[in-house]
Protein backbone atom coordinates (compact mmCIF):
# COMPACT_ATOMS: atom_id res chain seq x y z
CA UNK A 1 0.00 0.00 0.00
CA UNK A 2 1.39 3.42 -0.87
CA UNK A 3 2.48 5.95 1.75
CA UNK A 4 0.42 9.13 1.70
CA UNK A 5 -0.73 12.06 3.79
CA UNK A 6 -4.37 13.11 4.03
CA UNK A 7 -4.93 16.82 4.54
CA UNK A 8 -7.94 18.94 5.43
CA UNK A 9 -8.25 22.69 5.81
CA UNK A 10 -10.93 24.84 7.36
CA UNK A 11 -11.00 28.40 6.07
CA UNK A 12 -12.04 31.70 7.60
CA UNK A 13 -13.47 33.38 4.51
CA UNK A 14 -13.80 33.00 0.75
CA UNK A 15 -10.09 33.66 0.18
CA UNK A 16 -8.13 30.48 -0.47
CA UNK A 17 -5.32 31.96 1.66
CA UNK A 18 -7.56 32.07 4.76
CA UNK A 19 -6.73 28.74 6.40
CA UNK A 20 -7.68 28.82 10.07
CA UNK A 21 -7.17 25.12 10.80
CA UNK A 22 -5.30 22.21 9.24
CA UNK A 23 -5.42 18.50 9.97
CA UNK A 24 -2.96 15.90 8.68
CA UNK A 25 -2.92 12.12 8.85
CA UNK A 26 0.10 10.21 7.51
CA UNK A 27 -0.44 6.63 6.37
CA UNK A 28 2.22 3.96 5.97
CA UNK A 29 1.56 0.27 5.31
CA UNK A 30 -2.18 0.83 5.47
CA UNK A 31 -2.16 2.41 8.93
CA UNK A 32 -2.36 5.96 10.22
CA UNK A 33 1.04 6.40 11.84
CA UNK A 34 1.04 10.10 12.69
CA UNK A 35 -1.44 12.95 12.94
CA UNK A 36 -1.29 16.67 13.55
CA UNK A 37 -3.81 19.45 14.04
CA UNK A 38 -3.03 23.15 14.18
CA UNK A 39 -5.08 26.27 14.46
CA UNK A 40 -3.81 29.06 12.22
CA UNK A 41 -4.28 32.82 12.42
CA UNK A 42 -5.80 33.72 9.05
CA UNK A 43 -4.71 36.92 7.27
CA UNK A 44 -8.04 38.66 7.94
CA UNK A 45 -9.97 38.79 11.25
CA UNK A 46 -13.46 38.35 9.80
CA UNK A 47 -14.25 34.65 10.09
CA UNK A 48 -17.44 34.11 8.11
CA UNK A 49 -17.53 30.30 8.31
CA UNK A 50 -17.75 29.94 12.10
CA UNK A 51 -21.23 28.51 11.60
CA UNK A 52 -19.64 25.56 9.73
CA UNK A 53 -16.52 24.77 11.79
CA UNK A 54 -17.11 26.64 15.08
CA UNK A 55 -13.74 28.43 14.88
CA UNK A 56 -13.90 32.08 15.96
CA UNK A 57 -11.38 34.91 15.73
CA UNK A 58 -10.88 34.58 19.48
CA UNK A 59 -9.80 30.96 18.90
CA UNK A 60 -7.09 31.91 16.40
CA UNK A 61 -6.05 35.52 17.03
CA UNK A 62 -3.04 34.43 19.12
CA UNK A 63 -2.09 31.47 16.91
CA UNK A 64 0.80 31.71 14.44
CA UNK A 65 0.09 32.47 10.78
CA UNK A 66 0.39 29.77 8.11
CA UNK A 67 4.00 30.69 7.30
CA UNK A 68 5.03 29.91 10.89
CA UNK A 69 2.90 26.74 11.18
CA UNK A 70 3.81 25.04 7.91
CA UNK A 71 7.55 24.40 8.49
CA UNK A 72 6.62 22.21 11.47
CA UNK A 73 4.38 20.07 9.24
CA UNK A 74 6.52 19.51 6.12
CA UNK A 75 7.83 16.17 7.41
CA UNK A 76 4.36 14.75 6.78
CA UNK A 77 5.13 15.03 3.06
CA UNK A 78 8.61 13.51 2.96
CA UNK A 79 8.76 10.11 1.26
CA UNK A 80 5.06 9.85 0.42
CA UNK A 81 3.52 8.84 -2.88
CA UNK A 82 0.59 11.27 -2.93
CA UNK A 83 -1.57 13.64 -0.90
CA UNK A 84 -5.23 12.77 -0.29
CA UNK A 85 -8.09 15.16 0.36
CA UNK A 86 -11.86 14.98 0.23
CA UNK A 87 -12.74 17.42 -2.57
CA UNK A 88 -9.04 17.73 -3.39
CA UNK A 89 -9.32 20.84 -5.60
CA UNK A 90 -10.42 22.84 -2.55
CA UNK A 91 -7.66 21.69 -0.19
CA UNK A 92 -5.01 21.86 -2.93
CA UNK A 93 -6.11 25.42 -3.67
CA UNK A 94 -5.91 26.41 0.00
CA UNK A 95 -2.48 24.80 0.39
CA UNK A 96 -1.06 26.44 -2.73
CA UNK A 97 -2.56 29.87 -1.90
CA UNK A 98 -1.29 29.77 1.70
CA UNK A 99 2.18 28.65 0.58
CA UNK A 100 2.27 31.39 -2.08
CA UNK A 101 1.18 34.07 0.41
CA UNK A 102 3.88 32.92 2.85
CA UNK A 103 6.60 32.60 0.20
CA UNK A 104 6.85 28.84 0.74
CA UNK A 105 7.04 25.99 -1.76
CA UNK A 106 4.11 23.57 -1.57
CA UNK A 107 4.66 19.81 -1.60
CA UNK A 108 5.32 18.38 -5.06
CA UNK A 109 3.14 15.27 -4.79
CA UNK A 110 -0.07 14.89 -6.78
CA UNK A 111 -3.43 14.96 -5.01
CA UNK A 112 -5.89 12.07 -4.90
CA UNK A 113 -9.52 13.06 -4.36
CA UNK A 114 -11.54 10.80 -2.08
CA UNK A 115 -14.78 12.18 -3.50
CA UNK A 116 -13.78 10.70 -6.86
CA UNK A 117 -12.36 7.52 -5.32
CA UNK A 118 -15.52 6.89 -3.27
CA UNK A 119 -17.68 7.27 -6.39
CA UNK A 120 -15.51 5.35 -8.84
CA UNK A 121 -13.92 2.64 -6.70
CA UNK A 122 -16.56 2.10 -4.01
CA UNK A 123 -19.74 3.14 -5.84
CA UNK A 124 -20.82 5.44 -3.02
CA UNK A 125 -23.18 8.26 -3.99
CA UNK A 126 -23.59 10.92 -2.87
CA UNK A 127 -19.90 11.09 -2.09
CA UNK A 128 -20.10 13.74 0.63
CA UNK A 129 -17.65 13.10 3.43
CA UNK A 130 -20.41 12.44 5.94
CA UNK A 131 -22.20 9.97 3.64
CA UNK A 132 -19.02 8.09 2.67
CA UNK A 133 -18.03 7.83 6.33
CA UNK A 134 -21.49 6.60 7.27
CA UNK A 135 -21.38 3.96 4.52
CA UNK A 136 -17.92 2.77 5.59
CA UNK A 137 -18.50 2.99 9.35
CA UNK A 138 -15.82 5.67 9.82
CA UNK A 139 -16.29 7.95 12.84
CA UNK A 140 -16.46 11.63 11.88
CA UNK A 141 -16.68 14.97 13.64
CA UNK A 142 -17.36 16.82 10.40
CA UNK A 143 -15.58 20.13 9.77
CA UNK A 144 -12.96 19.45 12.43
CA UNK A 145 -9.80 19.42 10.30
CA UNK A 146 -8.14 16.48 12.06
CA UNK A 147 -11.27 14.33 12.07
CA UNK A 148 -11.84 15.09 8.38
CA UNK A 149 -8.19 14.27 7.51
CA UNK A 150 -8.32 10.99 9.44
CA UNK A 151 -11.60 10.08 7.73
CA UNK A 152 -10.08 10.87 4.35
CA UNK A 153 -7.10 8.63 5.15
CA UNK A 154 -9.44 5.80 6.13
CA UNK A 155 -11.36 6.19 2.86
CA UNK A 156 -8.14 5.80 0.87
CA UNK A 157 -7.24 2.73 2.96
CA UNK A 158 -10.70 1.26 2.22
CA UNK A 159 -10.23 1.94 -1.50
CA UNK A 160 -6.79 0.31 -1.51
CA UNK A 161 -8.17 -2.75 0.29
CA UNK A 162 -11.04 -2.98 -2.21
CA UNK A 163 -8.56 -2.79 -5.10
CA UNK A 164 -6.41 -5.50 -3.52
CA UNK A 165 -9.46 -7.74 -3.01
CA UNK A 166 -10.55 -7.23 -6.63
CA UNK A 167 -7.06 -8.02 -7.89
CA UNK A 168 -6.89 -11.15 -5.74
CA UNK A 169 -10.25 -12.26 -7.14
CA UNK A 170 -9.09 -11.53 -10.69
CA UNK A 171 -11.75 -8.84 -11.16
CA UNK A 172 -9.57 -6.07 -12.57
Amino acid sequence: MPAFTAIDFETADNGRDSACSVGLARVEDGKIVRTAHRLIRPPRPDIIFTYIHNITWEDVENEPPFGAVWPGLVDFFKGIDFIAAHNAPFDRGVLYACCAAAGLKPPVQQFACTVQLARKELGIKPATLSNVCQQLGIPLKHHHALSDAEACAKIVIAVERARTAKAAAGLN
